[in-house]
């Protein structure tokens, strides 16, 4: 009988790790920008389109940083944000 070869395996690609230091200096970043209201850009792994709107809410509950943005609000996972940037 011949042999069969079995079907690979396909894995998800993984987040980038980050050192503790840049999770802080993240958290910072979304900490300043929700207290100030300021309306910011989030470039999110994974994503095809960047977040844009204001901070409303960061639930370390759930470690989602909700953002408001035209009467929707949108749940972003904290550990997938890779960075915080002003709009131009």
């Amino acid at each position: 009988m011949p042999a069969v070869a079995k079907p690979g395996k396909s894995y998800k690609a993984k987040r980038p790790t980050r050192v503790e230091f840049e999770l802080e200096e993240l958290a910072d970043q979304l900490t300043e920008a929700k207290n100030e209201e300021t309306e910011v850009v989030l470039t999110v792994w994974g994503w095809d389109e960047v977040v844009r709107g204001v901070i409303t809410e960061m639930d370390s509950r759930t470690t989602l940083v909700h953002v408001y943005r035209n009467g929707e609000t949108i749940k972003v996972p904290f550990l997938d944000v890779m960075r915080v940037s002003s709009p131009e």
